[in-house]
């Protein structure tokens, strides 16, 4: 791949809102029933009928607003997207073009803060269905109507990495903020990419293609790769880039021409005449932003700074709201956060998923979660054991007592130096010539000694200690 084109990404992602109704009319918002089943007359645009705002919509875009650093805009307003296409039964779609409710913002990523352009509301389109019928596409007016948040940021990514936290990030947050559901899978997040290549210090931007309706990170990250590819390949041959938009095959994992990239005058925007103005106050957009809960990466940095949480740990622990306020509550009650963190992701976590619980359900308290932490910390028993052989059998029931558990199943280790001292020194009058060879120069019979030890009939000694005693021994 050439390496003297600098690659300019800009961003467009729909995100579907969980709001009960439709984003202009009272049908459900629902997914995954029969076609054409959560349609109206107004859904249907038959003559006559008149759209009203959906206010859950409208709170939920001044929430992801907010929490991106955008300011509201006090007025906005609603204008009509015109095209013709099937799945769109008014021939327009009732959007924001002029006073988007949304202006500014970004997200920081590393050193870099990616800049956003603006938010605006709309409602989304149908559903064309080419698979079922051998002579006819089909449309399902299901998702007509449906509210949607479009994002738009500046073109300032760089890499597909960029574009993959940023997603990443971005589905994190509107589930945190109970916006959306996210799931790119079934359309509740959809990403259009556009991208252009420049030669590397070249200040003016190429001419860019859309690559429309990526629905996962990964097809995201493949049609950047290709399109990369495909655009250098056609400027080093001294070609000219065809402004289009583009469709991803994640099947072949190619680009392909929808049609040519539409500008703003082919869509004839006008003020929509049924929805006038809307009007929100300083004194709303305060009062939501005083009940936004502790974001994310707000709360992972204060944890890594007052529980010394290591960064990997960290992201496990905030990936979902609900997962984060339930180990918020257990961190501050630990007697070791540092360690909670690592017991939380390397144990309890993974249990909760192969056993398809939320953590929460698992029946656990700050007490509980201590008193195994306390076997560790006092060096009761090995780390390897109350994972391994402890951990399985206490999950089981927490409200057992975890100590007379660890003394039921033989994993409680013995401290006591003289009982190990005197189990070492048997050990050594048994095996003279090892202890001869051991302090002639191979050190490496400290390996046999401690196998040795940890095999004696009654023996269940701390291993670092009994390691430090048998050397103090072996070393005379």
């Amino acid at each position: 791949m050439p390496d003297n084109y600098e690659m300019v990404i800009g961003l467009e992602v729909h995100v579907q809102l969980n709001t009960k109704s439709k984003a202009f009319c009272s049908d459900e918002n629902k997914f995954g029933v029969g076609p054409n089943t959560l349609v109206s007359a107004v859904s249907l645009a038959h003559p006559g009928t008149l759209p009203r705002l959906n206010e859950s919509q409208i709170l939920k875009a001044i929430r992801i607003g907010l929490a991106l650093g955008g300011r509201i805009n006090g007025t906005s307003t609603f204008d009509r997207k015109n095209y013709s296409y099937p799945d769109l039964p008014k021939g327009y779609q009732i959007t924001q073009d002029c006073t988007p409710i949304v202006v500014g913002g970004g997200m920081n990523i590393g050193n870099r803060n990616l800049r956003l352009h603006h938010i605006h509301m709309e409602e989304d389109a149908g559903k064309l269905i080419h698979d079922i019928d051998d002579e006819y596409s089909l449309v399902d007016l299901n998702r007509a109507g449906v509210p949607l948040l479009e994002i738009v940021t500046e073109p300032d990514f760089r890499t597909a990495k960029e574009v993959e936290v940023f997603l990443d990030r971005l589905r994190q947050l509107v589930r945190w903020l109970d916006v959306s559901d996210g799931n790119m899978e079934e359309g509740s997040m959809r990403c259009d990419v556009n991208l252009s290549l420049r030669p590397i210090g070249q200040e003016a931007y190429g001419n860019r293609c859309e690559i429309k309706n990526l629905n996962s990170m990964r097809f995201a990250r493949q049609a950047i790769a290709y399109e990369r590819e495909r655009q250098a390949r056609i400027l080093n041959a001294g070609g000219h880039i065809q402004q289009q938009t583009l469709n991803f095959d994640p099947t072949t994992g190619v680009t392909s021409p929808l049609r040519e990239k539409e500008e703003v005058h082919d869509y004839r925007y006008f003020p929509d005449p049924d929805l006038p103005p809307m009007v929100i106050s300083d004194d709303k957009i305060e009062e939501i932003k005083t009940q936004l809960p502790e974001l994310p990466l707000t709360l992972k940095d204060r944890w890594k700074k007052q529980y010394d949480i290591v960064e990997k740990d960290a992201d496990v622990l905030i990936q979902f709201k609900k997962r984060a306020f339930q180990c918020e509550e257990w961190l501050k009650n630990s007697i070791d956060p540092k360690l909670l963190s690592q017991f939380l992701v390397n144990k309890i976590i993974p249990h909760a998923s192969e056993t398809s619980k939320e953590i929460e359900e698992l029946l656990l308290t700050s007490k509980k979660l201590n008193k195994f932490l306390e076997l560790l910390i006092s060096d009761k028993v090995a780390p390897s054991k109350a994972y391994q052989i402890l951990f399985p059998e206490w999950i089981k029931n927490p409200n057992e007592d975890v100590l007379a558990l660890a003394q039921k199943l033989s994993v409680i280790q013995d401290n006591d130096t003289s009982s190990i001292s005197f189990a070492i020194n048997k050990l050594i009058e048994d095996h003279p010539k090892e202890l001869e060879a051991y302090r002639g120069g191979k050190k490496q019979l400290l390996g046999f000694f401690m196998g040795q030890l940890m095999r004696m009939e009654g023996v269940k000694a701390n291993p670092k200690l009994a390691k430090d005693l048998m050397i103090k021994v072996l070393n005379g």
